[in-house]
């Protein structure tokens, strides 16, 4: 048994019938798509690497601590491992919709929680996998690598012997009692030591106190909001669409207005915003939107572990900014900003308690965190993925799209992925709330054909 981290038992308690916490990503390959057996073979002989790929979630007895993983008696790689398929000629919406549906779905508690599902059909003799894991196993960071894990780092790999695997024998409820309680006493256990080593280093810590202080009062500082209806209640549906531009374009354009690769992402993504606002008919002059931006907190050494180590902060999209160069320059002063601001520090610490807090409360943290939505009215999570190609039994994943979850009262999310020299989009939305997504993917399209001219004219 092993007990989940504080954050991922957020993940677990956040979700129910309407907030679904899982990610994804939709990788598509060149063809023509391999035999179902051959895909089946080449999971199977990686779950050996990913040991919570035939786990699943017990929860504690009468809730006293944080859920464990077990492994799954029950384990059946077919039930995870599925196929479909587009209908003839499909167009490119088609696969959207598709993943919209899929990911519409919560996943079944009672069985280790991802789903990979093989996608034939689409259009030049591509096909896709579509990649579903609850958030509770992994970030964005460790969904990642655990890509890397999963597939292949050339054509002609050679495929790993298949592991014996024999399930640990499923606890008893007295058992898992016990291993609670332990457990319990070792958080206590890590507590008074922080305690401890706060009392021997009390100007350290008081910085840290400080820092968190700042942070707080930066996050919570009110702020000019545009969008009314990027917030309101949501259902169990979801929409999904995509985007991508060249890593080369956005780094033309960095070189020529200086800020980072990221300045220049959340730069398209505000004029996305600002698109769909303004065909919404709403306001945007002087006004911001509030996007939750996770940031990684994992350590070198944690790579390879999945498991959830981020924190976050609150940036505000320039939407009312209708230059696009000036827009990027509000970005850019903003992010420095915000670097200087320690939200980081205070949102990694309100997180933090659901590490040693009872589970009731780490409950109610949950619920806090999932129903913000007087202070976030969206999320734009940026995760770099590799920059060399990945191979599914021989064929080369040509392009990546992710999937980030929306929750609470949030209706539309932004999750950009670099993949091979590209970044790519995925656009979530509420299906009621939310039926016009594609306005921001033109919106982030047009920016950065703007960007790019402004760049080409500058270069001259």
């Amino acid at each position: 048994m092993e007990r989940m981290n504080g954050l991922d038992a957020v993940f677990v308690a956040a979700e129910d019938s309407v907030n679904h916490m899982h990610i994804g990503s939709v990788g598509i390959f060149e063809g023509p798509p391999p035999p179902y057996e051959d895909v089946r073979a080449l999971v199977a002989s990686k779950l050996q690497f990913v040991p919570r790929h035939r786990q699943r979630v017990r929860e504690a007895p009468f809730s006293v601590g944080r859920p464990l993983w077990i492994d799954d008696i029950h384990f059946n790689l077919d039930y995870h491992l599925r196929v479909t398929a587009l209908p003839a000629h499909a167009e490119r919406r088609a696969l959207e919709v598709l993943v919209g549906r899929v990911m519409s779905q919560p996943l079944d508690r009672n069985r280790p929680l991802w789903e990979m599902w093989v996608i034939d059909g689409l259009p030049d003799d591509h096909w896709a996998i579509l990649s579903k894991v609850h958030h509770c196993m992994v970030d964005g960071i460790a969904g990642t690598d655990l890509l890397g894990v999963i597939m292949d780092p050339r054509p002609d790999e050679p495929l790993h012997p298949t592991a014996e695997w024999a399930p640990a024998r499923e606890p008893s409820r007295l058992g898992l009692g016990q291993v609670t309680v332990c457990m319990a006493l070792e958080s206590v256990g890590g507590v008074a030591t922080g305690l401890a080593g706060a009392a021997l280093h009390p100007a350290r810590a008081w910085d840290r106190v400080r820092n968190i202080a700042v942070g707080l009062e930066h996050l919570l500082a009110p702020s000019p909001r545009a969008g009314a209806s990027l917030t309101g209640p949501i259902g169990p549906h979801r929409r999904w669409t995509r985007t991508h531009v060249s890593l080369d374009d956005i780094k033309t354009v960095r070189h020529a207005f200086g800020g980072t690769v990221n300045d220049v992402v959340l730069t398209a993504v505000s004029r996305g915003f600002r698109e769909l606002l303004l065909d919404r008919g709403e306001p945007v002059e002087d006004r911001t939107v509030t996007a939750l931006i996770p940031v990684s907190m994992r350590a070198a050494d944690a790579r390879g572990l999945f498991d959830n180590r981020v924190s976050a902060v609150y940036a505000r999209l320039p939407v009312g900014v209708g230059d696009p160069i000036e827009c990027l320059g509000a970005v850019r002063a903003h992010m420095d900003t915000l670097k200087q601001s320690h939200e980081v520090d205070a949102s990694a610490a309100v997180v933090g308690i659901s590490d040693f807090a009872p589970p009731v409360v780490a409950a109610a943290l949950a619920r806090a965190i999932v129903h913000s939505q007087e202070i976030v009215q969206t999320v734009a999570t940026n995760v770099p993925g590799p920059q060399v190609p990945l191979y599914v039994c021989g064929r080369r994943m040509q392009a990546a799209y992710p999937y980030v979850p929306i929750a609470g009262h949030i209706r539309v999310g932004v999750a950009i992925w670099s993949y091979c020299g590209d970044v790519y989009f995925g656009i979530t939305g509420d299906w009621d709330g939310a039926p016009d997504i594609e306005k921001i993917a033109f919106g982030i399209d047009r920016a950065f054909e703007d960007l790019g001219k402004a760049a080409a004219s500058a270069a001259v």
